[in-house]
């Protein structure tokens, strides 16, 4: 413990609240869509507790602890036991809150943007003192004694295994039972392929008995699944069950079966009917109808979306996060995503691949920009691409979607280490609207783009000479075989991988005058978000990767931050591009400077990242995992000088904002939006609002998980 930077484990108590502004678009909602609206949101925040106990085994218990104390005692009341009978001192205290509200945000005591621990910044005797102290002020307090002798230690833990998520050694995930390794889920994944299952809404638990070994697959659902005779797999057996989470998913359906009724079309009700068959049988087939649903539903006024999504968070890259979101279109930046679509076709041909690698037809999508007014997960994204069901996304279509009031308050205050004063000053004026050019590529033509060449049905979906034509040294023709999906194949890297090329088709579509002219920028102005928009991926490569990279382990924390190291490297390779200089600060410790040169970025930048992006396609298109590894190793691999740079970007690096989020409330006959303050104590007092009335329900939901499950993890 005592070798330990604690500061990498804590929030500093400096760390940026910021409001997710939602009325003005709320306010023009019709009185249904306002009910259509709040009932959605109470379903996404029901189910965003899931991610409690997909995150660690303690998570359920610390939220119980922390939401009664503050249900019970304003944050002020807290605030005056914890000065005058606890001992604390201002900044113990701050340090309190912060951590609060980062467990909040993250859904967990680790980060969902980086998947690494968190602990309180106080000593635990301190917060221990502010339990004893709270008790005694507070009736019915035993529960909360309870609590904190149940999570105090895994609170405060920095063992090793503990500081990340990860599988086996690596660290800890309850998406799989403590005795797994990566030999077992590949084992898993395995069975899966052969027996046609995905992994989106289940866990795995490994039971041994008498030198037997039972793989349990549990299924997220309200229905019990009756365990039926065994599956018996390569010496091994496989028992389904259900019932996961099945208690938060009741009610997660009872307010859906309440935004049915103010549904706005036929669609919409057939696409909500659908997510309650799946959330209460567990089927995926029947989600995968909800979506089919949800990309028939073009251009509603209230967009959402909600289920288990995406697989970050799984260490064997297969598995979903739970995630909701309800959101109002925004119709004039919406305008310039529908132009983007309508061009999509003559955009793709520009993309540095073959004709032969890309799908037969594009599938026009809906494109929207939405102001956020809920998103319950792990944390919020600036954009979406989904549903991430393969037979979906390749034959039927998707939806794009850019989260428009996320971005702005994302780089609200920003501050901006290694770039020179002058970038700085650019990045100031255009960060906003490249990086809306950036994900407006990224969603659409970078997750939209390439086709997967399989078999289906016993045919191949691609012409084979053609392919074989196209093929480069150290190229193979392969393929995806009938019950492989991109997750299956490509699984640990399959995250990171996918968002490199998104990203990649971002940057190198972004020099297109078209593209930038559909944004409205031309001329000088169009130059300088490319260059801004450019400069942004560098200083994401630069400033925030490294963070999320961690060399006991040599695991890279977070899909987007490796992708974007990739990206550097593949431009520190451009001749004349790009350099970083290690200097001294003006505060006379080590630093580093980007040095961008924007005359070569259309020249040398395109160059090295349209080569790199093909090479990308290709492995991809013909489920060649080994060769996308082997290239992708080689760019993500962090070695000299960037091993000894790290430290500096550790020491100058600055913590990711906690959005507050507004709350929706019945009052009468009307839906009315309450706002929140953005601070640490208005952060607090939307978590203790959003669930009133619903507290005891919920406890108990949580601590019947974690006492279902607790047995699985011996960490």
């Amino acid at each position: 413990m005592a070798n330990i930077d604690k500061g990498l484990f804590t929030y500093p108590n400096d760390t940026p609240v910021v409001y997710l502004e939602c009325e003005k678009a709320f306010l023009a909602l019709e009185s249904s869509e306002k009910r259509y609206a709040h009932h959605l949101s109470k379903a996404s925040y029901y189910g965003g507790l899931i991610v409690l106990a997909q995150t660690s085994p303690e998570s359920p218990l610390i939220f119980n602890l922390i939401h009664q104390i503050f249900s019970k005692k304003t944050v002020e009341e807290v605030r005056d036991i914890a000065l005058n009978k606890a001992g604390f001192i201002e900044e113990e205290f701050q340090a309190f809150m912060v951590y609060v509200c980062g467990f909040y945000t993250n859904m967990g005591n680790y980060k969902g943007f980086g998947d690494s621990k968190f602990i309180p910044n106080l000593p635990q005797e301190k917060l221990e003192a502010l339990v004893n102290a709270l008790t005694s002020s507070i009736t019915e307090s035993n529960n909360i004694l309870e609590l904190w002798s149940l999570v105090k230690d895994s609170m405060f833990s920095l063992d090793q295994r503990k500081q990340f998520l990860g599988l086996g050694e690596m660290g800890v995930t309850t998406y799989f039972s403590s005795n797994c390794t990566l030999k077992d889920a590949e084992f898993v994944n395995r069975f899966f392929k052969v027996r046609g299952i995905e992994g989106y809404n289940n866990r795995c638990f490994k039971h041994m008995k008498n030198g037997a070994t039972t793989y349990e697959i549990r299924v997220a659902s309200i229905a019990p699944r009756d365990n039926s005779e065994p599956d018996v797999f390569e010496g091994a057996s496989f028992t389904m069950t259900g019932g996961d989470y099945s208690s938060l998913l009741e009610l997660v359906n009872a307010e859906l079966e309440q935004a049915k009724t103010s549904a706005s079309n036929e669609t919409e009700v057939h696409m909500v009917e659908k997510y309650i068959e799946s959330f209460a049988t567990g089927s995926l087939d029947a989600h995968k109808d909800g979506s089919r649903f949800w990309i028939k539903n073009k251009g509603p006024i209230i967009e959402t979306y909600v289920g288990f999504i995406e697989t970050y968070r799984d260490p064997s890259g297969v598995r979903g996060e739970f995630e909701g979101f309800v959101a109002v279109v925004n119709k004039p930046m919406s305008a310039k995503f529908s132009v983007l679509v309508e061009k999509a076709e003559t955009l793709l041909k520009l993309l540095p691949w073959d004709q032969v690698l890309e799908k037969d037809t594009f599938l026009r999508p809906d494109f929207t920009s939405l102001d956020v007014v809920s998103f319950a997960g792990s944390g919020i994204p600036a954009g979406i691409n989904i549903p991430n069901y393969d037979e979906i996304r390749q034959n039927e279509g998707f939806k794009n979607v850019s989260l428009g009031n996320v971005i702005p308050a994302s780089y609200k205050d920003a501050k901006m280490p290694f770039v020179s004063s002058e970038d700085k000053a650019l990045m100031d004026k255009y960060r906003v609207e490249s990086f809306e050019v950036q994900v407006g590529l990224h969603e659409l033509l970078g997750h939209g783009s390439g086709k997967l060449l399989r078999r289906e049905k016993g045919e191949l979906n691609f012409d084979e000479a053609a392919v074989k034509n196209i093929l480069q040294a150290g190229e193979e023709l392969k393929y995806y075989e009938e019950g492989e999906t991109y997750d299956s194949v490509f699984t640990t890297i399959g995250s990171a991988y996918e968002e490199c090329r998104a990203e990649c088709v971002g940057l190198y579509l972004s020099l297109d005058k078209d593209v930038l002219r559909i944004f409205g920028h031309e001329g000088d102005e169009a130059e300088d978000v490319i260059y801004t928009n450019w400069l942004s991926m560098v200083f994401a490569g630069v400033a925030k990767a490294l963070e999320m990279y961690a060399p006991a382990t040599n695991a890279w924390l977070q899909a987007h931050s490796q992708a974007r190291y990739a990206i550097l490297q593949v431009m520190l390779e451009a001749d004349g591009l790009l350099r970083i200089e290690e200097r001294t600060g003006e505060d006379g410790n080590p630093d580093l400077l980007i040095k961008l040169e924007r005359s070569k970025i259309p020249t040398e930048g395109k160059r090295v990242i349209g080569d790199f992006l093909r090479k990308l396609q290709v492995f991809k298109a013909t489920a060649n995992v080994k060769g996308a590894k082997a290239l992708f190793d080689k760019y993500t691999e962090v070695k000299e000088p960037w091993s000894k740079w790290r430290d500096i970007v550790l020491a100058r690096r600055t913590p990711r904002k906690l959005f507050v989020q507004a709350n929706t409330e019945i009052s009468g006959e009307d839906i009315i939006l309450r706002n929140y303050e953005a601070s640490p104590s208005g952060l607090i007092k939307s978590w203790t609002d959003r669930f009133a009335g619903k507290e005891a329900s919920l406890y108990k939901a949580l601590t019947d998980i974690y006492n279902k499950d607790k047995d699985q993890f011996k960490f």
